[in-house]
Parts: structure tokens; sequence; C-alpha cells
């Protein structure tokens, strides 16, 4: 009888710890893009690894900051990915941790861009994306970003507003063309300012212009890469821009929220986000162009993402500080020469 009891007893422990570990929870914090493929790449994969639940919260960086600052005394969400500017905010309001890399496997396997893309720590980097031109070449040539402007050309442009992602770097860019590179963009956005009678519309949705492109209402604009797929996809021939300027673009990033309780599981996830085998699986289906250099890929999906080293190291990033410092100079300035 006793023996019995010690057995049932023995049972009730385990299934008590089964329970506990089963009962373990991971907030994430999320961009609201291809959910369906992250849950079935990433997510739903990471939970039966990790035996814990995984909770996923989606939003706008804007909205998604303003919960993390709104519960910075008893954080909610363990871990978030943001772009590189948000995550030096977050860093500088004192909402995130220092990443301990060492505890990261495939720390080593990212490209050096990614591995501390602010130069403070606080945050890794898991995919980035190229910024250039989506143009017709039957009807254009660009060599250059301010081949946008020529006369023959602008009428059928369309550019991205200041407040959108691809807003500041094909400023920047242009600024570059132009000679006139200082972080306030005030010459490039004064000379977009001098055609913004001519240029069809500034965009603020990149699917916008797949339609405008199909009906040759517009030959060209600065896109990121992640919308790349969908003009390969048209029924008139589109080409990617390599300007003799360059291509600059974008990174997201992974962080820690200060003062998680989870922060060994955070650990884990992001770890398992940056394998080679979901960077692969994520890079098969477009969603993320990955940031592990170990990924290999086929041409047909590398020529519709951000891949390679030689990709990496050539791409002209806005500092996330001078993003943060300048953005509100730069909307200001928009607004003044260009309008709403």
């Amino acid at each position: 009888m006793k023996r019995l009891l010690l057995a049932s007893a023995t049972l009730l422990a385990l299934s008590t710890l089964g329970a506990q570990a089963q009962e373990r929870t991971l907030t994430i914090s999320v961009y609201a893009f291809a959910q369906d493929d992250y849950k079935k790449l990433v997510y739903d994969p990471f939970e039966a690894k990790c035996g814990c639940k995984l909770v996923v919260e989606t939003g706008n960086s804007v909205e998604r900051l303003a919960k993390m600052q709104e519960n910075k005394a008893n954080p909610v969400v363990d871990m978030a990915v943001i772009s590189m500017a948000d995550a030096l905010q977050a860093s500088r309001a004192g909402l995130i941790d220092k990443i301990d890399t060492s505890k990261l496997s495939n720390f080593n396997k990212l490209y050096d861009v990614a591995k501390d893309p602010n130069g403070d720590g606080m945050s890794v980097g898991y995919t980035f994306y190229a910024t250039s031109i989506a143009y017709r070449p039957d009807k254009m040539k660009i060599d250059s970003w301010t081949d946008l402007l020529k006369p023959e050309y602008v009428g059928h442009v369309a550019w991205p507003n200041v407040t959108t992602n691809q807003g500041p770097p094909a400023l920047y860019m242009l600024g570059l063309a132009l000679g006139k590179n200082t972080p306030d963009l005030a010459a490039p956005i004064a000379t977009i300012g001098e055609h913004k009678s001519d240029i069809v519309t500034f965009y603020e949705k990149s699917s916008q212009l797949v339609q405008l492109m199909q009906q040759e209402e517009i030959w060209a604009a600065p896109i990121g890469r992640f919308s790349w797929a969908g003009f390969t996809k048209l029924d008139v021939p589109v080409a990617w821009a390599t300007p003799k300027e360059g291509q600059t673009g974008g990174m997201n990033v992974m962080v820690m929220t200060k003062g998680s309780k989870n922060q060994d599981l955070a650990m884990q996830f992001m770890d398992f986000w940056l394998s080679t085998e979901v960077q692969t699986a994520l890079a098969m289906k477009l969603v993320d162009s990955p940031a592990n250099k170990d990924v290999k890929l086929p041409d047909d999906v590398a020529n519709n993402l951000t891949y390679g080293e030689d990709t990496a190291k050539s791409l002209k990033l806005i500092p996330s500080a001078v993003a943060l410092d300048e953005r509100d100079g730069w909307v200001k300035e928009w607004n003044d020469k260009v309008g709403q």
C-alpha cells in the first residue's frame, strides 16, 4: 500500500512539474506583417521545442513602443522586434536591457552589420532590406538617384512621403546624389519641393505602386526590397536599379524588455529565430531577408530579397541617432516645402 501511495505521489509530482513547464509563457511584440507565415515557421515550432506558450502581440511601432512605456514598471512584453531607430529610442527611454550575445549560439553566423546595429549592445538584427528604385527599363535609364527628376522622367515618378519608412532613406540617397548630404535632409527635400507638381503621387503604402505601374501611370518609384515581389508579377518589364551612389535601406532588430521575468526564455526564442533553419524557411517564403550569412538561397528566391554579404556591406543605412534627432525637423521641412 505504501509503495502504491509513493508511486502515486511521484506521478502527481511529475505531473505538476510538467504542468508548470507547460505554463511558462513568453510574450512577444511584433509587426502585424505575415503573421500566418511566422506562426507556421517560427511560433509553433518554438512552442513545440520549449514546451511553453507564446503570446503574440501585434501593432505598428508607435503603438507597441507606447505600450512598453506604459508598462515600464511592470513589463507585460518580454521581447520585441522593432526598427533600429525604435530600438535606440527604447534604449534612451530605459525600456530595454543589454543582450548577452554569448548566450546566442547563432550570433556569430550573423552579418557584421546585424550584430550590434546601434553600437550599444541593446539589439540584434534579424532582417534587413535594401531601398532602391523599381523602374521600367523599356521607358527609362537609371544611373543616379537624380535621374528620377529629369524632365523626361519626373512626370512618371512616385515618391514616398517623408512619414513612411522609405521616405527618409530615399531623400538621404537623393542628397548624396546632389552632393549635399546633411542630416537635416534640407537639400533633397527642397529639390523634391521644386518638382512636387510634376511627381505623380507621394505614396503612403507601397501596395499602391504595383497597380500604378501596371496601369502605366508611373514608370519608377523608390521602394524597399520587401515590396519587390509584387512588381515581378506584372505584365510590364520592371527592373531593380543599382544607382552609382548605391542603395540604402533599413534593419529590423530584436530587443529584450528591461525587467522581463522571462529573459532566459526570450534568449532561447531569439536564438531560435536567428538559426539557419528558421531564417532559411522565412526567406524561402519571401517573408524576411536573412541576417544569417549561412543561409543559402536559390537564385529565384535571392533575387526577390536583400541577400548576400556584398549587399549587406554595401547598404548605406541612416544612423539611428540621426533618424531620431532629425525626424521632427524632416517632417516640418517637408510640410513647408512639399506639403501634406
